[in-house]
């Protein structure tokens, strides 16, 4: 078939839809709220599904069951033994039929990064974790979750940022640029507000937290040597992230592997760049490639190849120029 294929990048803060033609051309995009099985279970993730794949396809006049074929990145997908099952059944439900595949979607920063050639892709959004390919072996590094993992993710920076802030509240740590701005952001009558902010009015949710994360850079790049030194931090957590990925690839030392970002942390300067410097300083050689594509056109591209009509370079070329859509997400 020549399309239309559906991508859908699912997130931690947030859900993107969009059809895409055989030739190329977006033919619609639409967003809905987060994926995230932990938040509401599977009844949400159909819910936002069934809206979000309603509305795209609405908008390009055309309906589910006319879609080609369709890729869906979930977060959480393959990480519950009982969860993977009904979710691929709540997809199948929403389309009405079965030419679409289900993975986490770390697949769709992967795919869009590097236009679903082999290499690392490492994504630094509401959580972290580093996806590679070559040929038909993929590896994944990270993704355990902000309990107990997820180090160099928007909430770890958002957490780090706030446990640095009630320090200089305290006195224990010398008073910087981020006090201000995250007294002026979250418009604190008095420090210790904070608390019932963020665990009583937000429940500590997690995109909420997470969201606080580019106050972090803000406050570096007011001079804050502090708060640079926690974004250097995630950096460098993510640039190992992304050389244990090239070690279980079964990378030579000699090989160049191509190594791209999606999420929004990673728009980050001083992240990035620990990340490079990081990677520098593990061995072995690496390709930096900014996204070719965001990871919701990534999915839409995965589709295609699945489907067995993978886009041309024509196609490919017109799909890098024809959608509005930022190469990664606005916020973690």
């Amino acid at each position: 078939m020549s399309g239309p294929f559906l991508g859908v990048d699912g997130g931690g803060s947030g859900t993107r839809f969009v059809l895409v033609g055989g030739d190329g051309v977006v033919l619609a995009e639409a967003a809905g709220p987060t994926t995230y099985t932990p938040t509401g279970g599977t009844a949400l993730v159909r819910d936002v599904l069934a809206a979000g794949v309603a509305e795209v396809c609405a908008a390009a006049g055309t309906r589910p069951r006319e879609v080609a074929h369709a890729f869906l990145g979930l977060p959480g997908y393959g990480e519950s033994p009982d969860g993977t099952a009904p979710l691929d059944d709540v997809v199948v439900e929403v389309l009405g039929h079965d030419r679409c595949a289900a993975d986490n979607d770390m697949v769709c920063g992967w795919a869009g990064s590097l236009a679903g050639a082999d290499g690392v892709n490492v994504i630094a959004g509401t959580g972290s974790m580093a996806y590679g390919r070559r040929g038909d072996r993929g590896a994944r590094v990270g993704g355990w979750g902000e309990v107990f993992g997820d180090e160099g993710s928007g909430y770890a920076v958002a957490v780090a940022g706030l446990r640095l802030f009630s320090r200089m509240a305290d006195g224990r740590e010398p008073a910087g640029p981020l006090l201000d701005v995250v007294r002026d952001h979250l418009d604190l009558r008095h420090d210790l507000d904070l608390v019932g902010l963020v665990h009583e009015r937000w429940g500590a949710d997690r995109g909420r937290v997470a969201a606080l994360a580019p106050l972090v850079g803000r406050a570096a790049r007011a001079g804050d040597t502090a708060a640079r030194r926690v974004l250097q931090d995630a950096g460098g957590a993510l640039a190992e992230l992304v050389a244990t990925a090239r070690e279980r690839l079964g990378h030579d030392p000699d090989e160049v592997v191509p190594v791209s970002w999606s999420g929004g942390l990673l728009a980050d300067d001083v992240v990035r760049a620990a990340l490079l410097e990081g990677l520098r300083g593990r061995g072995g050689r690496y390709e930096p490639r900014p996204p070719a594509l965001p990871p919701v056109l990534g999915a839409a591209l995965h589709a295609a190849a699945l489907a067995g009509t993978p886009l041309d370079d024509a196609a490919l070329a017109r799909l890098r120029t024809s959608s509005t859509a930022p190469p990664e997400r606005g916020h973690p």
